[in-house]
């Protein structure tokens, strides 16, 4: 059977009411919307005006009317804490209306915020669904943050209660959270009127008295009903990673969103009802507000909850094991834990350890994936590897391979087809559309679709100066790429990723599919760095397969030859340089504006989204060693 998507894709773009209308059908409303599209005021899209429903009632309350109370939910599988726990939609109910009666008693209503600072636990979940239940606005912040990056998110979203933890578990240490939730608070001069605290097995928390609640106390609760709310008002804030000075919040609303995850469960990801579905990631960002809790659930589907290294330098045999145990369909993660997996696994040997018999498609999102790794997880897996680009912006994906709607070939390289609902165009910095096959900025023409971000939380101006000045009409991406003679569009990276060596303009992503196709390299990055007569140039580092010790001169001959053979000698590639690690963020992706600012000798902050910052310095030597920087 052929694929749909090219039909699907042209209805949503020639008819975006009509498709999304129907998709929307879908969903359990309280009143149905006036307008599909309310686009009067450009930017400020507004999708299905007037409706009425609750996010929290579709993604639980009405599975359990329909026939899957005992079907698992949610399946909390901790390594670090040797647990492994399952709740049915009846279960998961419970907890959520009584934490949502617990939090109505501490004055919690509609339009309140409630920021929640919590690791990989159920509890997580159940606040995130207690505040939709309530038509509160939950703000969950990544748990690994330092004070100072919890005390903006605080003082910019003044929340009446604040959820934590007493202590996060990352593989065999314990990180307590109340110290740090502690000094946010001190920080700020917004104070909320309660804290919430989990008190771990692992390691208790005292409690401030007269300001923090026992989670226990608030759960012993009445149970509380749904709280209607229009489809238009906001579900939740989420501040982009890496945010200085004033937070940029992406608000989301009720209705568009809750319509697309759950058209993107079935159509893009290919899952049915009663599966189990696995995203690597944490509820901290946006994937997993998307495909942990809210787009799961709404389809009927069992979501994984993993607390444990999933990215970096996992187990080679983590993922497999819990696919296998848990009989997951559908995994999605980062490039960057498969890297991680084929430098310590190159051979796949803990792939056949496991019956992975039920598994059946791997998404790859969050960074651009190498094409050798794709290949090798093609070939370790036997199962289709898509990669698919999307942003904290758009909350769902803006390119991909819609497997549900019949898989399309696959082209490695962080190449996808749009998804539909995005208009996307490849513009020139005068915002001229440019020819096929040829590099500029990727821009989707405005109406955005459904769940993508509708403002920034208490900054319109800002909104509209980020997103959509640079070119009027067109939501800018800050992507560069390209759409090639069969309509797959290539992300190359970041614009800022773009690197103009002599008046050349140069992708480092290229740079980086080279690097990583060579047989001893695991993972590469290139920056541009400061050159004075050639205003930058590239440079090189990499990361070795386990158990590969080569020389780095001769390593770097070959390097060199192949970046220079394969994009030409245009690139000015000199420089390879072989370090340990990369510096990432927690997520996973790679610091690469923060090693130029370093290569350059221009001042910088320790990213508070860092895993290691102790590798900035590995890098800093490594850099010192070659003469950098060079100004």
């Amino acid at each position: 059977m052929g694929s749909r998507y090219s039909g699907v894709y042209a209805r949503s773009i020639e008819n975006p009411e009509q498709f999304w209308g129907e998709a929307a059908e879908a969903i359990r409303w309280e009143r149905t919307w006036d307008r599909v599209l309310n686009n009067d005021k450009p930017p400020f899209t507004r999708w299905f005006s007037g409706g009425i429903l609750n996010t929290c009632y579709n993604v639980l309350d009405r599975h359990v009317e329909g026939g899957r109370a005992e079907q698992a939910a949610l399946i909390y599988d901790s390594p670090v804490t040797s647990t492994v726990r399952t709740y049915t939609y009846r279960e998961l109910l419970d907890h959520v209306s009584r934490c949502a009666g617990g939090l109505s008693r501490l004055g919690v209503t509609k339009g309140d915020r409630v920021v929640i600072y919590m690791p990989m636990v159920p509890e997580a979940v159940i606040a995130m669904l207690a505040c939709a239940r309530l038509g509160a606005i939950h703000s969950v912040v990544f748990g690994g943050f330092a004070p100072r990056e919890l005390a903006t998110r605080i003082e910019d979203a003044k929340p009446r209660v604040v959820i934590s933890s007493s202590c996060g578990i990352e593989v065999t240490r314990i990180i307590p959270y109340k110290p740090l939730l502690d000094a946010a608070i001190d920080l700020c001069s917004w104070k909320p009127e309660t804290c919430v605290i989990v008190q771990r097995y692992e390691q208790r928390a005292p409690l401030t008295p007269g300001r923090d609640r026992d989670w226990k106390e608030i759960m012993d609760a009445k149970p509380a009903p749904c709280v209607p709310v229009a489809a238009t008002d906001p579900l939740y804030i989420l501040y982009t990673s890496g945010t200085t000075g004033k937070p940029k919040g992406v608000l989301r609303d009720n209705g568009g969103h809750l319509v697309a995850l759950y058209w993107t469960m079935k159509n893009l990801y290919g899952v049915e009802p009663g599966e189990v579905y696995w995203a690597a990631s944490d509820i901290g960002w946006v994937v997993g507000h998307s495909y942990i809790v809210y787009g799961p659930l709404a389809a009927g589907c069992t979501t994984v909850l993993y607390e444990g290294k999933s990215v970096g330098t996992p187990d080679p045999g983590a993922f497999w094991r819990v696919i296998a145990q848990h009989k997951v369909a559908v995994l999605f993660c980062a490039p960057t834990a498969f890297r991680a997996i084929r430098r310590e696994d190159p051979d796949a040997t803990h792939v056949k350890k496991y019956d992975l018999a039920g598994f059946r498609t791997l998404f790859l999102a969050g960074e651009r994936c190498d094409p050798e790794t794709l290949k090798w997880a093609e070939d370790a897996l036997r199962v289709p590897v898509i990669d698919h680009w999307w942003q904290t912006e758009t909350g769902w994906a803006i390119g991909g391979n819609c497997v549900g709607l019949g898989q399309l070939p696959v082209k490695p390289g962080s190449c996808t087809k749009p998804l539909p609902g995005y208009d996307i165009r490849v513009l020139n910095s005068g915002g001229k559309e440019v020819p096929t096959g040829t590099q500029g900025n990727i821009v989707a023409k405005l109406p955005l679709p459904p769940g993508c971000l509708v403002t920034l939380w208490q900054n319109d101006a800002d909104f509209v100066r980020t997103y959509f000045t640079t070119y009027p009409g067109y939501y800018f991406t800050s992507d560069a790429g390209m759409v090639d003679a069969d309509g797959y569009l290539w992300i190359m990276g970041r614009t800022d990723d773009i690197i103009n060596v002599a008046g050349h303009r140069l992708s480092t992503g290229a740079m980086e599919e080279v690097l990583s196709a060579h047989p001893d390299v695991a993972e590469s990055a290139v920056s541009g760095v400061h050159d004075p007569i050639k205003a930058e140039v590239p440079v090189g580092f990499v990361v070795l397969k386990a158990g590969r010790d080569r020389s780095p001169l001769e390593l770097e001959r070959e390097l060199v030859k192949m970046v220079r053979e394969r994009i030409g000698p245009i690139t000015s590639f000199k420089e390879v340089l072989v370090v340990k690690r990369l510096p990432k963020t927690r997520s996973g992706k790679i610091l690469r504006g923060t090693i130029k600012k370093i290569a350059d000798g221009t001042p910088y902050t320790v990213p508070a989204t860092i895993d290691d910052p102790a590798i900035l310095d590995q890098i800093k030597d490594a850099l010192a060693r070659r003469g950098f920087p060079k100004k």
